[in-house]
């Protein structure tokens, strides 16, 4: 109709017409059209503003993982190049955490809304929560090319699923693409599971918790409470303190609380076996039943309950199953970015720098390393990550230093026992072990109440180690002391007569010691005499 109109019109009414109808047509339609000025003839346009940008398009440091090392390094990186702007990507929907709450202090708290605060008493008797800073201290990814003083920003809930390592850039899940200058890869790991748990269907699927993020917190803390039994499959850190934890919640409640494991003890890949059959008696004494030896065969689900078949021909008849069997580095990007993967240690193989390619460097649990002092590594544990995510926050900046702070672990049993380690610790190694009677204050809740500290990772201060006695004549190590009741002692692990590794066994705040003795690297007539640098003789 309007075509066929125009043409009988006058020529000045042409003009009035046109503009009739074209406004007659944008105010009935349904969408929304904004009329910008353009700034060339002052006239309105049609054109639709652009959609709000989620995230920018580059970030000039960009950090994959969300977790412990991605913040030690995105802190790192501010505190060398203040003006800095850090992107983190992480596929998970929570700002960076720390782990270790998760299997340790959460599980003694009081508040029943733990599981929504997820803030904790630590041993000192200090709350705090599990996550590193608060989201007003982070950067909107929207805003974090415009921000004056660059920041933080964290984009969550997505997840990187290529590299162009020539192109400087990654693209993610939903094929956004996001450029970068420097980047970190912190991916972490996925815990592994039993492929006897894997074929067993769906039911036993449901009924298995792969133990890792905060959401596996939560829904195990709703089973411990809505089942009658758990049983934990693994005999390492996570297991023995999950089996520690849900064995102390059993005695409020009927909640029968199960541990299976190949070894003879609990830790026995760590610990020398006499400890570690110490240490499974005290699981025992939280009120769980430990089954030592156990090698899974099958699972299967009947008449309600998950049946657990042993090769020796025992069957154990439970709720629920936890697989805490250990945990597999995240190198799915290694393909795409050609990445070299170590094929004896797994995770990324990087240089003493973290570095894995020019512009690239890898942290936490995902990075096999050169260690100066020890060789080739790769370490699971929330220390590590602090240390290596700062070293590579700083190497990113041009700090240019190898790894050669040695990062701790630790592991508690409850607030009465705990141990911190250093080093290569591996029950295959021959150890030596000086012990003392412990007192009420070699406790991990007496140690963290002495020191104000919470969560015990030694990397955020520096101490000064005094030097040890040495001798360039080496003696046969002394056997360790055969005892009951191993209240706290040092252990240290030898190769080739050096010391490589120690075991702080109820014993804190000495790390700074343990550090030098791996340090140093030589041999010594008498581990009894360097065991007195650690006080334990004290009262």
């Amino acid at each position: 109709y309007f075509v066929n109109t125009i043409w009988f019109l006058p020529v000045n009414f042409i003009p009035i017409y046109l503009d009739f109808y074209i406004k007659a047509f944008v105010f009935s339609c349904p969408v929304k059209v904004s009329f910008a000025a353009d700034p060339a003839t002052d006239e309105p346009t049609n054109v639709p503003p652009p959609a709000p940008v989620e995230f920018p398009s580059h970030a000039p440091y960009l950090l994959i993982g969300g977790g412990t090392a991605s913040f030690a390094a995105a802190r790192s990186i501010r505190a060398r190049d203040p003006g800095a702007r850090v992107l983190i990507i992480t596929d998970e929907p929570d700002l960076p955490y720390m782990r270790p709450p998760l299997s340790k202090e959460l599980w003694f708290s009081d508040d029943p809304g733990v599981v929504d605060t997820l803030r904790f008493k630590q041993w000192n008797g200090k709350e705090r929560s599990i996550y590193f800073q608060p989201p007003s201290f982070y950067v909107s990814p929207q805003d974090l090319e415009k921000v004056e003083n660059g920041g933080v920003a964290v984009l969550t809930g997505k997840k990187v699923v290529h590299m162009d390592v020539r192109g400087n850039k990654v693209t993610l899940s939903d094929n956004t693409e996001i450029s970068y200058d420097k980047c970190l890869i912190a991916t972490g790991g996925v815990p592994r599971n039993l492929q006897v748990i894997e074929r067993a269907g769906e039911e036993v699927t449901k009924r298995t918790t792969l133990f890792r993020k905060v959401e596996d917190f939560k829904a195990l803390n709703k089973v411990s409470r809505d089942t009658k039994s758990i049983t934990i499959i693994g005999g390492g850190f996570l297991g023995s303190e999950l089996a520690c934890a849900l064995g102390r919640r059993s005695a409020d409640s009927d909640l029968e609380v199960i541990q299976m494991f190949p070894e003879k003890g609990n830790m026995g890949k760590v610990l020398p076996e006499y400890l570690s059959n110490w240490t499974t008696a005290k699981v025992r004494s939280e009120g769980v039943r430990v089954i030592t030896e156990a090698l899974v065969k099958g699972v299967s689900f009947k008449d309600g309950k998950v049946e657990i078949k042993l090769k020796d021909g025992r069957v154990v008849k439970t709720d629920h199953i936890v697989a805490a069997v250990g945990l597999e580095p995240s190198v799915e990007l290694a393909k795409s970015a050609g990445l070299e993967v170590d094929s004896d240690f797994g995770g990324y193989r990087v240089n003493a720098e973290l570095q894995a390619r020019s512009n690239i460097w890898v942290a936490g649990d995902a990075a096999c390393f050169y260690d100066i002092r020890l060789g080739r590594r790769r370490v699971e544990h929330h220390d590590h990550a602090v240390v290596s995510g700062r070293l590579a926050g700083e190497n990113m900046t041009g700090a240019n230093k190898p790894y050669w702070h040695q990062s701790m672990f630790w592991s508690d049993l409850g607030p009465d026992v705990g141990y911190e380690a250093i080093g290569i610790v591996d029950s295959s190694l021959p150890t030596v072990g000086v012990f003392a009677k412990a007192t009420a204050k070699d406790t991990p809740k007496a140690a963290t109440e002495k020191s104000g500290t919470g969560i015990r990772s030694e990397s955020e201060t520096e101490g000064t180690a005094s030097s040890t006695a040495t001798s360039s004549t080496p003696a046969p190590p002394p056997e360790p002391q055969q005892k009951d009741d191993y209240g706290k002692g040092v252990i240290f692990y030898l190769r080739d007569k050096v010391v490589v590794g120690i075991v702080l066994w109820n014993v804190f705040n000495r790390m700074p010691i343990a550090r030098k003795i791996i340090k140093d690297g030589e041999e010594h007539a008498d581990l009894n005499e360097v065991a007195k640098l650690f006080n334990i003789h004290e009262d």
